[in-house]
C-alpha cells in the first residue's frame, strides 16, 4: 500500500477525496485472480474493507467446496483432478485478461495453503497451469505449512502430494509456518504488554485480533498472522512499486538465488514484523535490524539459518539507508554465516527508497539455506505414519486419475529433495575453495 496522502491542514473533504483518488490507483496496480471452492472467504472480502480494491469479475468460486468430504479435506481427489479439470477454461481466460491488463508482466505470485483440499489441489493445479500458459513468467508460491497439531487428518498427505508440484513447476517458494507466524504474534503482544519494548498494542491492532484480549492470542489471531505475510509481500514487491537507488528486479531473485532448479526454497525474515498501525515501537537501529533478520525469532518458518548452509542470500532494504550500510553489515555479519565454498560472495541487494508507512527503514532477508530440510523431513514422517497403515487412502483413491502411485511418486520426489540437502549439508566443513577457472578456446 502506498503511504497515507493526508497532510496536516487538509479538511475532511480533501482527505476523502485522496483516499477515493489512492483506492483507485491501487485497484489499477493490483491485478489479482482470487480462486476458492467455497464462498464464504471471497464473500467475506467481497463485503470487507478492501472491497473496493479488487475486482469482482476476477473471481471463481464453487457453492459446494473441494475441502470437506466427510469432514477430510482431499487434495488430487476433489482440489486437483476435479475441479482444477471443470474450471481449466475459465482459469485461463480470467488470467489471459488479467495479464493483459500489465503493463511490464514479471511474474506470477501464487498464495496458497498446503494442507486444505483448494490450496493444495486447486493451487498447484493452477501452478502447473501457469507454466503452460505462460512458460516464460516466473512463478513464485507463498506456501502455508500447517503445524503438527493441524485439525485436518489428511494434511500430511495434501501437503507431500502439492511438494511433488512444487518442486517440480515453482521457480521460487517461500515456505511459511502457521506455528511460526503464531508464535510471533504472541512474542509480539508478550512484550509489547509487558513494556520490554516501551510499546503498546493500539486499539483493534491486528497483533491481537480484539483489543488487548489474551483470549484471542490464544485462539490463534489469523489477521495478524495474515498480516505478517502481506508486510513480507509487500516488501517483496517495493521495487517494482518504488524507486529506489539499487532497485532490484523480481526475475534477479530467482536468477542469484537458486542456483540448482529444485532448490529454490527461499527462507524469509521480517524486520519490523509488524506495522505501526498495530503497535507504538521506536524504531530500530539500522545495525541492530539487519541483526534481527538473521535471528530465530524473526524466520517465517521454524528454523535456524545461522547453524545451516547458506547457498546464497538476498537482502531487500527499504528506506534511507545507504549502499555503505549495507556492504559494513553484510561483512559484519559474513563470519557468523556458513556459505557453500563455492558461492562465499553470494548476496543480492536490493535498495528501494520509500520505507513502509511509520518507519524509517525495513528488511526483507530471503535466503536458500539448507535449514528448510527439518521441516521437510517432518512433514515426511506425518505422511508415513498415515500411509503406512494406507489411512484415508480411500477418499482419495475413488476419484478418476488418482492411483496409488501418486503418493509413491510423492514421496519419493520429497525424499530426493531432501537428499540433495543432505549432500550440501555434508560439504559444510570442506575448506574453501575458489571456483575453476574457465579455459578460453584460441
Amino acid at each position: 500500500m502506498p503511504p497515507s496522502t493526508r497532510s496536516g491542514g487538509d479538511s475532511p473533504d480533501i482527505y476523502k477525496g485522496k483516499i477515493c483518488s489512492l483506492k483507485a490507483r491501487v485497484r489499477q496496480s493490483i491485478k489479482a485472480l482470487l480462486i476458492d471452492m467455497e464462498e464464504g472467504v471471497v464473500n467475506e472480502i467481497l463485503q470487507g474493507p478492501l472491497r473496493d480494491v479488487f475486482d469482482s469479475k476476477q473471481l471463481i468460486t464453487d457453492v459446494s467446496g473441494s475441502g470437506n468430504n466427510c469432514t477430510f479435506h482431499i487434495f488430487r481427489a476433489v482440489g486437483h483432478k476435479l475441479y482444477g479439470c471443470r474450471y481449466r477454461e475459465n482459469i485461463v481466460e480470467k488470467l489471459r485478461k488479467t495479464a493483459e491488463h500489465c503493463d511490464c508482466l514479471q511474474c506470477f505470485f501464487i498464495i496458497h495453503s498446503m494442507g486444505g483440499g483448494t490450496g493444495s489441489g486447486l493451487g498447484t493445479f493452477v501452478l502447473n497451469l501457469l507454466e503452460d500458459e505462460f512458460p516464460e513468467v516466473y512463478r513464485f508460491v507463498t506456501s502455508v505449512y500447517p503445524s503438527g497439531e493441524d485439525d485436518v487428518i489428511t494434511s500430511p498427505y495434501n501437503s507431500v502430494l502439492a511438494m511433488r508440484e512444487l518442486n517440480e513447476h515453482a521457480d521460487c517458494v517461500l515456505p511459511i509456518e502457521n506455528e511460526s507466524l503464531f508464535d510471533i504474534v504472541n512474542k509480539i503482544h508478550q512484550m509489547t504488554s509487558s513494556g520490554k519494548l516501551g510499546s503498546t498494542v493500539k486499539q483493534n491492532s491486528l497483533v491481537t485480533s480484539s483489543a488487548n484480549s489474551t483470549k484471542a492470542v490464544q485462539e490463534k489471531p489469523f489477521d495478524a498472522m495474515n498480516n505478517i505475510v502481506a508486510n513480507l509481500l509487500l516488501n517483496l514487491t517495493s521495487s517494482a512499486r518504488f524507486e529506489g537507488s539499487l532497485n532490484m528486479d523480481l526475475n534477479e531473485i530467482s536468477m542469484n538465488l537458486v542456483p540448482f532448479p529444485r532448490l529454490h526454497y527461499l527462507v524469509s525474515s521480517l524486520t519490523p514484523l509488524y506495522t505501526l498501525a498495530d503497535v507504538n515501537v521506536p524504531s530500530r537501529k539500522l545495525d541492530q535490524m539487519f541483526s534481527d533478520a538473521f535471528s530465530r525469532d524473526h524466520q517465517l518458518i521454524q528454523a535456524d539459518p545461522k547453524h545451516s548452509l547458506y547457498l546464497a542470500c538476498a537482502l531487500l532494504v527499504r528506506g534511507n539507508v545507504q549502499v555503505s550500510d549495507l556492504r559494513r553489515n553484510i561483512e559484519r555479519l559474513k563470519p557468523s554465516l556458513h556459505f557453500v565454498s563455492w558461492n562465499q560472495e553470494g548476496w543480492k541487494t536490493g535498495l528501494c527508497s520509500v520505507p513502509p508507512v511509520g518507519h524509517s527503514h525495513s528488511l526483507l532477508a530471503l535466503a536458500n539455506n539448507t535449514c528448510v530440510k527439518p521441516t521437510f523431513i517432518e512433514l515426511k514422517d506425518r505422511f508415513m505414519k498415515l500411509y503406512k497403515k494406507k489411512a484415508h487412502l480411500h477418499h482419495y483413491l475413488h476419484i478418476d486419475g488418482m492411483e496409488q502411485s501418486c503418493f509413491a511418486e510423492a514421496v519419493s520426489s520429497l525424499s530426493d529433495l531432501i537428499e540433495e540437502y543432505n549432500e550440501l549439508d555434508a560439504t559444510k566443513n570442506e575448506p574453501r575453495t575458489d571456483p575453476p577457472r574457465l579455459k578460453i578456446a584460441v
